[in-house]
């Protein structure tokens, strides 16, 4: 190969290019690398129950958003007769359901659907606000006594924020702490800790989480210690023992300032959740969840409407069996009729599966053939010989269709695929090499574009090779820069080693 240092320059700033594009489409909008990747999602359901008062009623629901580990798929309401909405406040987003007049016992639901992941298009959140001054915390005796030495105690062993947290989530915990056990009794572990913090001047609150299983009904969410440290919450599951973070399994729902639930004109509120583990392929996932509002949204064929996008999974096909027909040319050697024939055959075989297309275009060609010899006795000009032959192809696909039909074999819907036109400049051309260089040569160059074309149908009918280059278009910029290396190669062709292997015997 010649040497040419900005030659190289660019085809490696093409595969630089084309690699970061796929896997920042893989990492941002999550289209797997393999078609066969499943992706596991969690269906949730929230039911709300109450009794209507028969007045006015109002419901509203603190909703997730954004919750770290999980992204939302898709979410619904189900409630007849209740007109719903969803609000986005300053403190998160809540869902209201509003009936003019209701009375006995009401039944409300809410499905969301999650995947794990990066969460999705971020929106106004209580998560990164500011806290307002901590919460002045009262005590009674002698409560009061037992929480003042169970935060000096810690303090003693802490010096930041994060610090004092973990120390008194591990005096929470412990079973000797007497002062713990003292004011346990009136406070969940999670409530204590938040009062604590909240007496020690550190903004903290309580945030809900939903522990996901499969299969599981009637569920409650449970409560998490949310920390204002360093100009940002950060929550604490005291399953994980005072260590900063929360358990893989733990959906946060509720992590805001308000209540989880609030119902005005009803009674005896509550709401339950009920989840369901769920597969469903990550290239649908991923289709659904594309859009022109994200940066590399706009370059999505997905936004394309489905009659061009079936197109354009063909046309994409394209530039790889042009890298075949390169490399087998340049490299192997292979003589093929024309450089672009083995591409559209390859193409129409995928069209009509291998062993269809191979009958369907050798019969064509073989009878073209033969009509193209009386043709040549007519002595026509080139341009009404084509014209002739174009029209005789068309006769041959119609006759071959209709033999095919009365036989039981479909070969008319296959046949129509093929590109007519070129076929019949390849009964032209293999017509005139037969007159100047004999059958001998025809045999070589037809024989070459079959096995060319059959080679580029294998590679591309591959689901891998098929989803890679519609689903990151960016690919192709990885195949023009391996045809620019093909083309710069200059030395042997593996047949030209194979025609002079006597000589080097013979040394």
């Amino acid at each position: 190969m010649r040497q040419q240092p900005l030659f190289f320059l660019a085809v490696s700033v093409l595969i630089i290019i084309g690699v970061s594009m796929m896997w920042l489409r893989h990492d941002r909008l999550g289209i797997p690398l393999l078609p066969a990747n499943d992706t596991p999602v969690w269906l949730v359901e929230a039911r709300i129950d109450f009794v209507a008062m028969g007045d006015e009623t109002l419901a509203s629901l603190s909703l997730p958003n954004d919750p770290p580990g999980y992204r939302i798929i898709s979410e619904q309401a189900a409630s007849p007769g209740y007109g719903f909405s969803r609000i986005i406040e300053s403190t998160g987003r809540r869902g209201e359901w509003s009936k003019r007049q209701a009375t006995g016992p009401q039944t409300l639901y809410y499905k969301v659907q999650f995947a794990p992941g990066k969460n999705g298009t971020p929106r106004p959140s209580g998560n990164t606000e500011a806290p307002s001054d901590p919460q002045r915390i009262i005590w009674e005796e002698p409560q009061a006594t037992a929480a003042a030495d169970l935060l000096e105690t810690a303090r003693r062993r802490s010096s930041t924020p994060a610090s004092l947290t973990r120390e008194l989530i591990k005096a929470v915990q412990s079973p000797n702490d007497q002062n713990a056990a003292l004011l346990l009794d009136q406070h969940s572990p999670q409530q204590l800790v938040v009062r604590l913090l909240n007496q020690s001047g550190v903004p903290a609150r309580l945030a809900m989480g939903l522990k996901l299983e499969d299969a599981r009904r009637n569920q409650s969410l449970q409560p998490l210690v949310d920390v204002y440290i360093e100009d940002s919450w950060h929550l604490y599951d005291l399953e994980r023992g005072g260590q900063q973070g929360i358990t893989p399994n733990t959906l946060v729902w509720h992590r805001t300032s308000g209540p989880v639930l609030d119902v005005m004109g009803g009674q005896n509120s509550q709401v339950r959740f009920s989840m369901m583990r769920q597969s469903i392929p990550a290239l649908d996932l991923a289709q659904s969840q594309t859009s022109a509002d994200q940066p590399l949204g706009y370059i999505s064929l997905y936004q394309l409407p489905i009659e061009e996008q079936g197109m354009l999974k063909l046309l994409l096909l394209l530039p790889l069996g042009a890298l075949v027909v390169a490399f087998m040319r340049i490299v192997i050697g292979i003589r093929t009729s024309g450089t672009f024939m083995p591409v559209l055959i390859a193409l129409a075989f995928i069209q009509t599966t291998l062993l269809p297309g191979l009958t369907a275009f050798l019969t064509i060609v073989g009878l073209g053939l033969l009509l193209r010899g009386y043709l040549s006795r007519l002595n026509l000009l080139l341009v009404a010989r084509i014209a002739a032959m174009i029209v005789l192809v068309v006769l041959l696909t119609g006759l071959l269709s209709v033999f095919g039909h009365e036989m039981g074999i479909n070969l008319g819907m296959t046949i129509t695929f093929f590109p007519m036109i070129i076929i019949a400049w390849t009964i032209e051309r293999m017509s005139v090499i037969w007159e100047e260089q004999g059958a001998r040569e025809v045999a070589i160059q037809g024989g070459g574009s079959l096995l060319v074309a059959i080679a580029a149908y294998g590679l591309m009918q591959l689901a891998t090779v098929r989803h890679l280059t519609f689903n990151f278009p960016e690919v192709h910029l990885i195949i023009l820069a391996l045809i620019l290396l093909v083309g710069q190669y200059t030395g042997y062709k593996l047949s030209e080693l194979y025609r002079f292997r006597s000589m080097v015997e013979k040394d």
